[in-house]
C-alpha cells in the first residue's frame, strides 16, 4: 500500500481530487477537532451496521491511530454478533487514498512498523469475519486501502470513480495475500494483467470484469444494493454461513498472519530507503 497516492494524479482524471495536497493535512485532521476517525451506524430495522471512514479533509488517508480505530470498530462489531456490515466513507467523492503521506516522511520507524502492522490487522480482521460484509464505494479506491473494498464480500460502486491497486506504478510489488484475494472475485488472467500493470479501473469497467458487482447511481442507492444483498442471508443460520465463509477464504487470512512480520519488515525497508524518503519530501514540498 505504500506510497498508494503518490502518483494517483498521473492514473485519474486530475480534477478528480488532489490526493496529495489533501492526504498531507495531518495538522488539520479529525482527531484535533476530536472526531471520530470511524463512525458507525446502526440500522435498527435491518440491524446492519454501517461503518464509515471519516477523516474526508485528508480523503481518508490512513494514520496510525485511523487504523487501530477501524480494527477496534470491526471487533466490536464481532462482538456484537452483528447481522451484517457495510463499509463506506463520509467523503463525497474519495473512498480511500491509502497512507497518509506524513506518515511515510522521516518517519519513527517503530510508528512506520506499529502502521503497517495495524494495516494488516484490518485486512485480516475484515476478510475473515463472521458476520457479512459489503461495501458502498462512493468515491476513488487507491492503492492498499482499496483491499478493504476486495476483502468484502459484495462491492457497490458509484458512477465515474476508479479502483484498483497501482503499487507496481511506483516500483513496488503488491503482497501475494491481495492478488490472491483478487483472484477470489476475477478471473486469474485479468488479475496478472491487472497488477502487473498495475491497473486502475473506472467504475463501468470495474463491473465489467467482477471487481465489483452493482453500479449504484449515488451513496444513498448504493447502500439499499448492500442491504439487499446483506438480507439474503436473513434465513441463513449466521454460525454455519459465517464458518463456511472462512473455510473459503482460510488460505489468504492464514497466510497474512504467517507472513505478517516478514511483510512489515519489507515495508518499513522500503520506506526509509534514501530515493523514497527523497521522493516523498520532494512530493510534499511542491
Amino acid at each position: 500500500m505504500a506510497l498508494s497516492c503518490l502518483k494517483v494524479s498521473r492514473i485519474i482524471n486530475q480534477n478528480a481530487f488532489r490526493c496529495l495536497a489533501l492526504s498531507t493535512q495531518r495538522s488539520q485532521s479529525t482527531s484535533a477537532t476530536n472526531d471520530k476517525l470511524i463512525t458507525t451506524e446502526v440500522n435498527s430495522k435491518t440491524g446492519f451496521v454501517t461503518v464509515s471512514f471519516n477523516r474526508p479533509k485528508a480523503h481518508n488517508s490512513f494514520t496510525l491511530e485511523m487504523l487501530q480505530e477501524f480494527a477496534n470498530t470491526l471487533d466490536e462489531v464481532d462482538s456484537k454478533n452483528s447481522r451484517g456490515m457495510i463499509l463506506t466513507t463520509t467523503s463525497e467523492n474519495v473512498f480511500t487514498t491509502g497512507y497518509d503521506i506524513r506518515e511515510l516522511v522521516d518517519p519513527d520507524p517503530e510508528r512506520l512498523w506499529n502502521l503497517h502492522a495495524a494495516y494488516l490487522d484490518c485486512c485480516h480482521k475484515l476478510l475473515y469475519s463472521l458476520y457479512p460484509t459489503a461495501a458502498a464505494i462512493n468515491g476513488h479506491a487507491i492503492g492498499g486501502g482499496s483491499y478493504f473494498v476486495k476483502a468484502c464480500e459484495y462491492r457497490v460502486i458509484v458512477p465515474n470513480v476508479k479502483i484498483g491497486m497501482n503499487e507496481t506504478q511506483l516500483g513496488l510489488a503488491i503482497p501475494k495475500t491481495a492478488i490472491l484475494t483478487m483472484k477470489n472475485i476475477m478471473a486469474a488472467r485479468e488479475v496478472e494483467r491487472a497488477v502487473t500493470l498495475g491497473y486502475v479501473y473506472s467504475s463501468e469497467e470495474a463491473l465489467k470484469v467482477g471487481l465489483v458487482d452493482e453500479i449504484a447511481t449515488d451513496k444513498a442507492d448504493a447502500i439499499a444494493k448492500c442491504e439487499a444483498f446483506l438480507s439474503k442471508f436473513r434465513k441463513v443460520p449466521p454460525l454455519a454461513r459465517g464458518i463456511t465463509k472462512q473455510y473459503f477464504r482460510m488460505e489468504i487470512a492464514d497466510m497474512i498472519l504467517a507472513e505478517k512480520q516478514k511483510d512489515v519488515d519489507v515495508f518499513v525497508k522500503a520506506i526509509l530507503d534514501p530515493k523514497n524518503q527523497r521522493a516523498l519530501k520532494s512530493l510534499i514540498s511542491r
